[in-house]
This record gives structure tokens, sequence and C-alpha cells, in this order.
């Protein structure tokens, strides 16, 4: 149906980022017979009050699995009566086959098409008509679909998603039209667009160096021509079984009666083995990697820089975010202060830990933390980067102080309530699903604050030292291509979609 690109630039993207790095029609009378399961159940763990750590969880997480292996979170806050029901699969473009790149973001469209029981748009129909919302989204490490509905539809829902993971119609017809929607979606969100890929799409390819998290995730328009519908069949059975899905529910609902409904509609999905996941693991930088581009639509130059970042739920890692919010989070962030207060090069810093696509919770693999900004033409790049490093070597070599830390903290927690309290629930069933993913453990988000709450002015020095090294930063240089006129955009900062 839809990728979902979130392209946020500055304050906007650092305000995405906090609520996750804080947490972070009847049903078909046929539909499938209940199947008994013996649950693994954890309830959410609540973190000592200390370092200014919220005493008690501030999400009721119930972890369940059924036998066929899907993994089920519930989550009931009963503030707002709608409910929202995400089903998110373990497969990004991270690992989509390397002549068929793109790939993962076709299967995404390719699941709107249609079941057993829903036709093609009968889907979309029977949520919107019901007053309801639906998306879905490809990302490094997972795809996920998603509704939010008046909390009575969630049995309907429920029955909606399971006859799509059991039952997904593929026709030659369906596959040529998404075939056309993706490419037309390509061109007009980057190939026509200035700054169409950068920082999000160029950035990995210049920094990595294997091929899983280096290639053109968005797609080569020869390789999504060329899929085939055997392709698309094989795609579904290596990764779209219930082992390598978790399903969240979470709003207005009763805990019991809800797992009753899973039980009945998702419980006799077939079990399958799922496809062995390439290695993706990327080697050590040793020396930084400076990438020129062209951009021929671009009126104006850009300049970025990425780091590559700590192992996952490390302490570094942990320190990294609050060094993330140290650089870009806010006005009164280091580079912001630098390179747009003090400098004047641009009007804003733009970037993060896996900036525009999530945030650091969602992703399951090697990352970056990256930064950009565009400039006027008269700015060497290699000034900015002179200021740049006055930043970093600060970070380096100088504690920060306590009261800067704790204002962080301070944010992340505000964020934290931001993401509980939202009547959506989008950023918190991206992390419940990521958690329940990629960690077994999707009650790790009421641990989240105590695990930077943990982040003292060592540790935060000591990963700077380390991670924010020159030798460990690819710097990537866009030379404009077209006319620059009197007031030239920045990077677009929407979300871009296409149906």
């Amino acid at each position: 149906m839809m990728m979902r690109l979130f392209r946020l630039g500055g304050r906007a993207a650092l305000l995405a980022s906090v609520a996750v790095l804080a947490a972070c029609a009847s049903p078909n009378a046929n539909a499938p017979r209940t199947v008994a399961a013996a649950p693994t159940e954890t309830a959410a763990s609540k973190p000592p009050a200390t370092h200014r750590v919220a005493s008690k969880p501030l999400v009721n997480v119930v972890y369940r699995k059924l036998e066929n292996g899907l993994k089920v979170v519930l989550a009931p806050d009963p503030s707002v009566p709608t409910a929202t029901v995400g089903v998110y699969y373990g497969v990004g473009w991270r690992v989509e086959p390397k002549d068929r790149t793109g790939y993962a973001h076709l299967f995404e469209h390719l699941m709107f098409q249609g079941s057993a029981n829903l036709p093609k748009g009968e889907f979309m129909k029977l949520i919107e008509g019901n007053g309801g919302a639906l998306n879905g989204s490809t990302r490094w490490d997972y795809t996920n679909y998603y509704e939010v509905v008046p909390s009575h539809l969630t049995e309907t829902v429920l029955w909606a998603e399971a006859d799509r993971m059991k039952s997904l119609a593929l026709t030659p017809e369906m596959l040529k039209n998404q075939q056309d929607v993706v490419i037309n979606e390509v061109k007009v969100n980057v190939l026509n667009q200035p700054y169409g890929g950068f920082m999000w799409l160029d950035m990995p390819q210049a920094a990595f160096t294997n091929w899983y998290n280096a290639h053109n995730f968005y797609g080569d328009l020869d390789h999504l021509q060329a899929a085939t519908l055997p392709e698309a069949e094989a795609f579904r059975q290596q990764y779209y079984a219930p082992g390598n899905a978790a399903l969240v529910i979470a709003g207005d609902i009763d805990v019991e009666k809800t797992w009753a409904w899973v039980q009945k509609y998702f419980g006799t999905v077939q079990a399958r083995e799922t496809g062995q996941m390439p290695d993706i693991s990327e080697p050590a930088q040793t020396e930084e990697k400076t990438v020129h581009r062209t951009d021929a639509l671009a009126p104006r130059p850009a300049l970025a820089f990425a780091y590559q970042v700590p192992p996952r739920g490390t302490p570094e890692w942990y320190a990294f975010g609050m060094i993330e919010s140290l650089l870009q989070g806010g006005d009164d962030a280091r580079l912001t202060q630098k390179l747009v207060r003090e400098k004047g090069y641009t009007d804003g810093v733009m970037g993060g830990i896996n900036p525009f696509l999530g945030g650091m919770f969602t992703y399951n693999g090697p990352m970056l933390m990256t930064f950009g900004l565009v400039h006027d033409a008269s700015i060497e790049p290699n000034a900015i980067m002179t200021d740049v490093d006055v930043v970093i070597e600060q970070l380096r070599t100088e504690l920060v102080p306590q009261d800067e830390l704790n204002r962080i903290l301070t944010r992340l927690r505000s964020g934290l309530y931001d993401m509980v309290g939202s009547s959506t629930r989008f950023s918190l069933m991206d992390l419940l699903a990521s958690s329940a993913l990629f960690d077994d453990d999707p009650a790790q988000v009421n641990r989240l604050e105590q695990g930077f709450a943990a982040v003292t002015p060592e540790l935060i020095r000591e990963t700077a030292a380390k991670y924010l090294a020159r030798t460990n930063r690819t710097v990537l240089i866009l030379e404009p291509g077209g006319a620059a006129p009197a007031d030239a955009p920045a990077p677009a900062a929407a979300a871009s979609e296409a149906k």
C-alpha cells in the first residue's frame, strides 16, 4: 500500500524520536476454530525509583505466544475508546534479495491487494467505513500493518489481519499494478525530487560495507520491474510466517476477551519454518570516509556526516541516545548552537540515530547516527566540518555537566508521557512490537528510562571518545546540479506516501 518515510528535520525529528527514546463489520462465520495455546506471559517489571525514574510502570504489558510462534503483546488502556492493532513481520529492506532491491517495500504494497475473504479494496473499506484509519510501512528490520479503530471493532480487525496473514491473494495483475505504483513512488519521492535521497537513502550506502546494510533499499527500477509472482510467493513463505511476526493490540481492550479472539483467528494460521537470515554484521570502520555526490535537481549544496552506533542495548548505546540529544536535541543543542546560531551556516541541523525511519529502538542491526544540513555555495564543507569537530571534541575530552544531562532526562520523561497518552498509540505500538520481535521482551518499555538515567558524564565522555572518532565517521558532500533560486527550499520534511 504505502511506505511511510518520516523525513523530519530539525526540532520535528527530535520530538518524534524523544517519544520513542523515552520508552522506547462482523467476523466471517467460517473463521478458524480456536486452538488452545500454552502462552508464555510476562508482566511488566517495576524499575527501581532511583535517578528520578518513575516508581511504577507506565505501560501495562501482557506478553503471550501462540503455538504457531506468533508473539502477542496486549497493552490495555481505557483512557481513549479506541484500539490500535499492529502486525509486524520480522523482515525489512535490509535482507531483501540482492537482485531485487526494493522488494520488501514492493511486498508491503502487495499485502493490501486482497485475501480470501476480503477482495482487493475491501480491507480499506472495512476499516475506513467504520471510522478507523490504517497504514503500513517498510523499515530496516520489519514491515508493519496497523489500524486504529473504535474499540468495539477490535475483533473485526483481528479477523481481517489474520485473513491476509494466511490467505493473501497474489495474481499477475496485482503484481504488475503494484510494480507500477512503487516505481512511480520512487520517481516522485527520490529521482525527481531535489534532495530526494539525501541522508536517509544515500548515507547508509556510503557508510556501510556489507551489502545488506548498504544497498538502495528503495529499489533500482530494473529490479522492481523484473519481480515475478513466484518470487513474491517465495518471499511470503519465507518471511511472512506467524513465527516471524508480532501482533500488538493496545488501547481500550479486555485482555482475556482479546486473547480469546487472537487464539480464534490467528491460532490456526499454519506454522512454518522461516528463512535463514543472512549475516548483516558490519566490520568496524577504521578510517574516515568522504563521499561526493551530485544531485542534478538540488539548488544548493548539502553536507551530512554519520557515525556507526554502539551495539544495541549496551550502556554505550544508551549513552549515544543522550549524545544524540546533546548534539541535535532542540534549540540549545550543541550543533545547533555552533552551526546555526553562531556560524549561520544553515537554518537547521537535522538527523539523529536511525533518522527519519523510526528512531533508535526500531531496528535490529548495524545503525548510523547521522546529521545533515543544506548550506550556501559560498561555504566550504571543510569549514563546516572544522566547526563540527570543535563540538565533537568537547564531548570526547570534557565532562558534560550533570545539569545538562538532567534536562535531557526531563525531556525524555515528557516524551514518554506524550507517547503513552497519545490517542493513536503509534509510537507505543512501534516500541512494543520492536521489543517483542528483536528482544522477546516488550515489557522493557518500562525500563528504558532507567537505562538513560544510569548514563553518567564519564560514560558520555568514554563513549564519545570511542565512537565519535573521525575513524568511525563518514562525510557525505552533496554538490548541487540545479540552478539556485533566491530562496531555495531545504529537503522535504513531510512524510511521503503512495497509495
